[in-house]
């Protein structure tokens, strides 16, 4: 095909776009592709490139117009892929009921059209005989693609001047940038040389951010928060961070960090973050039911940038065991205050108070909360707390009622390396905290731990198996059983735990139907979820409990274990879930099964 006849069928397809007809709706064309063997690789990447296989298969009827306009558009699209695969002198013929396409009027098309045939003749396949790319920075790595005897190919000239042009920039050189190529076609031996040149430019720091868009948050705040490095070598890593910080305030809905056009005095490069705020209020509620635990409220009110400096207040509020079999109605209401970039930008100050009242099967509890501390994200997957609290409790349980008020010294770490918060399909997620207490009055000194893991793994791909796992242990020490806080203690049962078994049913028997929590937990679940469809998928899983009167976990205890089988319908907002569940281990129940309802995966 001639560059001319290319240049004619471009402009055949802008006169398609250009104009909307009313050809009556006909019957999709019969699509044909020849001249590439059918099942191969680049028989499926043509089919997949080009507009009428695509319409061929749509639910909907192409009008002749839309026929004739995709045939004219699929002569650029599908030369795009054949260059891409190293083929640099193909022939393309597209024929609508033997007429070729480039030769349709797109405004005047024919009233029918039954058939489309798409003849190819690739011509020879290119490979790279010189591959060579220069200057490039140390430690930078190139794609395998672009080495003498692979494929010549337009994605991998793209991909290696990519490469190159980021491995600069990854040292301080943000201006590095293409400044020559030459490219020389070899026809008998079927080759291309490819000699491309980098220009680094000068390493620069940067220089001062400068904020624009931002309406009620303070722009110094906003420059505290981002905390970009000023006067530090120049690393797009760095540039990134800033905006992800400023990002998770949620202050705003749209954040981009711009670089200047030109180098500013001394090798700076001056920054421009430019800002779009969100709404300063937000208000949010969720419901969950389950067959025993009944039915879960909750509410939320979020005030986005309290003081100007972004910080956030929430207030929430849920109610738990409406309409269940698990003891009494359980209420929560909660004030948290946070501040971004309090003592650096990456070092969070909070407070919070929390009052709650549960009631249980086996013990109540009405508390009181005040806490303040500092929340430190080392990394977008790492986070650690420290904080410092006041709690006080009135309780009742089998041991009788008691008061007691404790300083405590919560310290937490947080590990999500999953690739999907609500649907994780690989990755893992590790959540332990570890908190002293010190009785001021009702109890003894202790400390309380409780470490919460999980692991993903995806295989398969058109109906992908996820296996997922999950372990729960839990610890406290120092108090006896009877003089421990009962609402530190453990319990094993219900959605959390054990699915199958009624909500907190296994504790540490004391006798005449008294049961107390335990100083010791251990909690195990195994999931296999299967994807049916894009939106349906059914899971498996069998969940096992243990607890015990013992500080830590020696096997005296007692355990209890549920299986059953689920299924998810995925949304925007993640799977809705349901699972049936039965006991299959452990104390005797009056329970056959338990259902449970929600969003997203149960862990």
């Amino acid at each position: 095909m001639t560059e001319q006849m290319f240049i004619r069928r471009l402009a055949a397809v802008a006169c398609a776009a250009a104009f909307a007809g009313s050809a009556s709706m006909l019957s999709a064309a019969d699509v044909k592709l020849t001249g590439v063997p059918e099942g191969s690789d680049l028989y499926q990447t043509l089919s997949g490139g080009s507009l009428l296989v695509e319409q061929a298969g749509a639910e909907t009827q192409p009008s002749s117009q839309e026929v004739v306009a995709a045939a004219q558009a699929d002569y650029g699209r599908l030369l795009a892929v054949l260059y891409d695969n190293g083929y640099f002198g193909p022939v393309i013929e597209i024929k609508l009921d033997g007429r070729d396409a480039a030769d349709i009027p797109p405004v005047q098309p024919p009233s029918a059209i039954s058939r489309a045939v798409i003849a190819i003749e690739t011509g020879p396949q290119f490979k790279f005989g010189t591959a060579r790319i220069a200057p490039v920075a140390p430690g930078t790595t190139l794609p395998e693609t672009f080495a003498s005897g692979q494929t010549a190919s337009l994605s991998a000239l793209k991909a290696t001047v990519s490469a190159g042009v980021d491995g600069w920039r990854d040292q301080g050189h943000a201006k590095a940038e293409l400044a020559e190529q030459n490219l020389t076609a070899r026809h008998p031996d079927r080759l291309i040389n490819a000699d491309l040149r980098l220009a680094p430019g000068p390493k620069l720091r940067f220089g001062a951010l400068g904020v624009t868009g931002n309406v009620d948050v303070r722009t110094q705040r906003i420059i505290d928060i981002a905390g970009l490095p000023t006067g530090e070598v120049y690393t797009p890593e760095e540039l990134r961070l800033a905006a992800n910080r400023l990002r998770r305030t949620g202050a705003f809905s749209a954040v981009a960090l711009l670089e200047a056009e030109r180098i500013g005095p001394n090798d700076t490069l001056p920054i421009t973050a430019q800002l779009t705020e969100s709404p300063k209020r937000r208000f949010g509620f969720g419901a969950e039911l389950g067959s025993l635990e009944g039915l879960t409220l909750s509410a939320f009110w979020l005030h986005r940038n309290l003081l100007g400096g972004a910080e956030r207040l929430r207030v929430e509020g849920e109610i738990r065991g409406i309409g269940g079999n698990s003891g009494g109605e359980d209420y929560k209401i909660g004030v948290r205050f946070e501040r971004p970039a309090t003592f650096n930008e990456d070092t969070d100050f909070y407070a919070l108070a929390k009052i709650e009242q549960l009631d249980e099967v086996n013990y109540f509890s009405r508390q009181l909360d005040v806490e303040a501390g500092i929340k430190r994200i080392a990394t977008e997957q790492r986070s650690y707390t420290l904080g410092l609290g006041l709690r006080r409790a009135e309780t009742r349980d089998a041991f009788g009622e008691n008061q007691y008020t404790l300083l405590t010294l919560p310290l937490g770490a947080q590990f999500d390396y999953r690739d999907d918060k609500l649907d994780a399909k690989n990755g893992y997620y590790l959540n332990a905290s570890v908190t002293p207490f010190l009785a001021v009055s009702g109890s003894d000194n202790g400390l309380r731990t409780y470490v919460d893991a999980r692991a993903y793994r995806t295989f398969g791909e058109t109906r992908p198996v996820t296996l997922a796992l999950r372990g729960q242990l839990g610890s406290v020490y120092g108090p006896e059983l009877s003089q421990a806080p009962a609402d530190y203690l453990f319990y094993s049962g219900g959605g959390g735990t054990v699915r199958g078994q009624p909500y907190q049913s296994l504790g540490v028997d004391l006798g005449n139907d008294n049961i107390a929590g335990g100083r010791s937990f251990l909690a195990l679940t195994a999931e296999a979820r299967i994807g049916v469809t894009d939106t349906i998928g059914i899971v498996g899983f069998v969940d096992g409990g243990y607890v015990g009167s013992e500080e830590f976990y020696d096997g005296s205890g007692e355990w209890h274990s549920g299986a059953g089988i689920g299924l998810r319908y995925n949304t925007g907002i993640g799977p809705i879930r349901v699972d049936i569940a039965v006991p299959t281990s452990g104390p005797e129940t009056d329970d056959k099964f338990q259902v449970y309802i929600g969003i997203g995966q149960s862990f």
